[in-house]
């Protein structure tokens, strides 16, 4: 089997463009480093989103109320999934360089659907977790089953025709932009030195120190992390960190009283390493048989659109950042179709749902490491390690403000790669200079704005659905009906609809950059269109597997 399938052909003039890119990379696509330092690099690309795919799970776990052990058993199927997950998209998706994870754009209806569950709106087998667990794993299969068909019948790529730089570059920057207010950046308890800490030795070992020595270039995340932590746990043992009040601190003629009682956001509980099993049984429909329930199918496929926009996002972003063609049609196919089948997976799995992690998008740009190889074999470590109860405890035991650190320079990094596509546009045109200033202020205001309701029950009763429905619903005509409950239902899917996609940052300015961009006149030129088309990609110039696997008649002619 081959990798000729992905590799870029000559793009005549435009290579000074792509090379003003790839320059940057220390290892492209399809480069496969010593296996020891794959390891290590790989490992460091899951590092980068940890936060996130144990945020997820432990989220809805505590809104399921799940009993502590089988949280670990729970934050350990995330990690197989994305293993697996990773090595399908690489292998037989888009092939890209990028880990698949937990999604947070599926997590909005999903802690809908546990609201619903677990206050008795829905009947389910066994306790109120399990129960509200089946039916997010229900929801979640035959959603995902939407998006497998959307995406192997062609019908993402088809989008590809109408996306210009002005609709990519406030996506991709939404992307980042969309974690500007994290909790793990701007709580109110944040310990600024240690996530100060975390980011200067980011910056330091990326930007000042990279041309010192090859290690700082491509482990700038791993030793920042792992210095960070060190640190954290060092004050941690000693007691200047911890749960516990303590006493005064004598620092030679200045004495401080107990300014750091409490839960201090740096504490490294070391203790709670070793407080599971050692290896956890991970298996299909381990918490039971999915149950389906029409109204979650529909508030769960919101999220599978929000999460299809974002993934689109993420697919430019490491073309641009790798100085590969921008996706064709036939690639963007491939990846949501194969997104849409782990996220079936995931359901059969019993988690949250998959999806492209921009995380691991950021820290391309940062370490150089943009080998497929590397991804792959990061994601075999964690499919393995995913059983092993003490690692998932040892990742969570990194503390915020170090993720929060990791968060600020990788997401700055998406927002640069986003901003980097206007160099395609005319921006003297007040047309284009109009579509990327809405698409990126709708795309914080609705977000913002959605953040004042807790889930799509709160916004249900923020919009007054019930009173909009009660005059219907009981009208002679049709009250009692199925016509009366299709009604309702449908309205309740339009609002949660509106709430999920109106939650997530990058579908709401890419989809208002999509309307604008396509209505408003403007030329090929003046939008980047012409320069578009010379850097995308031909349908030929990727391979599925198996094209590759068989040897298609291009891949002949191509080596030809």
């Amino acid at each position: 089997m081959t990798d000729e399938g992905d590799k870029d052909v000559d793009r005549g003039a435009g290579d000074e463009v792509d090379r003003d890119v790839s320059d940057q990379i220390e290892y492209g696509i399809d480069d496969r480093p010593p296996l020891g330092e794959s390891t290590v690099l790989g490992i460091q690309h899951y590092l980068t989103m940890v936060g996130a795919n144990i945020a997820v799970p432990l989220i809805l776990a505590s809104a399921m109320e799940m009993p502590a052990d089988v949280t670990a058993q729970f934050i350990g199927t995330f990690f197989v999934v994305s293993g697996i997950a990773t090595l399908a998209q690489t292998t037989f998706g888009n092939r890209y360089p990028i880990v698949q994870g937990a999604p947070f754009s599926m997590l909005a209806p999903a802690l809908a659907i546990i609201a619903v569950v677990t206050a008795g709106g829905v009947g389910g087998a066994g306790t109120d977790w399990q129960a509200a667990l089946l039916q997010l794993q229900g929801a979640i299969i035959v959603a995902a089953a939407v998006q497998v068909a959307m995406g192997y019948f062609g019908l993402v790529g088809k989008l590809q025709r109408f996306l210009s730089p002005v609709v990519i570059a406030p996506t991709i920057a939404l992307i980042g932009l969309a974690l500007f207010d994290a909790p793990q950046i701007t709580t109110v308890d944040q310990s600024w030195w240690l996530l100060g800490l975390t980011l200067v030795l980011i910056v330091l070992f990326s930007q000042y120190l990279d041309l010192k020595h090859k290690a700082f270039r491509l482990y700038p995340v791993i030793l920042a992390i792992s210095i960070a932590w060190i640190a954290a746990a060092a004050l941690s043992v000693d007691g200047t960190f911890g749960p516990v009040s303590i006493g005064p601190i004598e620092l030679g003629p200045i004495t401080i009283d107990g300014v750091l009682s409490g839960d201090h956001p740096g504490y490294v509980p070391l203790g709670e390493v070793t407080d599971t099993s050692l290896l956890l049984p991970i298996y299909p429909f381990q918490w039971g048989t999915p149950e389906i329930t029409t109204a979650f199918i529909i508030g769960m496929f919101a999220g599978v659109l929000a999460s299809i926009v974002e993934s689109i996002g993420d697919y430019y972003a490491v073309a641009n950042m790798t100085g590969s063609g921008a996706p064709s049609e036939k690639r963007i196919n491939h990846g949501i179709g194969m997104e849409g089948v782990m996220n079936v997976f995931s359901g059969i799995m019993g988690t949250g749902g998959s999806t492209s992690y921009s995380e691991n998008v950021g820290a391309i740009g940062l370490t150089g490491v943009a080998s497929r190889y590397v991804v792959q074999i990061g994601a075999a470590v964690m499919l393995v390690v995913g059983f092993v109860g003490y690692f998932g405890q040892l990742i969570a035991t990194i503390p915020d403000p170090i993720v929060g650190g990791l968060f600020i320079a990788m997401f700055a990094q998406i927002v640069a790669v986003g901003i980097s596509n206007l160099k395609h546009v005319d921006l003297d045109s007040s047309r284009n200079v109009f579509v990327i200033g809405f698409a990126l202020f709708v795309g914080l205001a609705i977000p913002e704005y959605m953040a004042n309701f807790g889930s799509t029950l709160e916004f249900r009763d923020a919009v007054a659905l019930e009173a909009t429905l009660a005059p219907l619903l009981e009208a002679d005509v049709i009250a009692g009906t199925v016509v009366a409950a299709s009604l309702e239902a449908a309205m309740q899917a339009l609002v949660d609809t509106v709430f999920i996609i109106g939650s997530t940052g990058m579908a709401v300015g890419g989809l208002a950059a999509l309307v604008l961009d396509n209505t408003i006149p403007g030329s090929r030129e003046e939008r980047g269109l012409a320069e578009w088309d010379r850097l995308t990609e031909d349908d030929a110039e990727f391979e599925t597997f198996w094209e590759r696997w068989t040897g298609s008649d291009a891949d002949t002619d191509r080596r030809n």
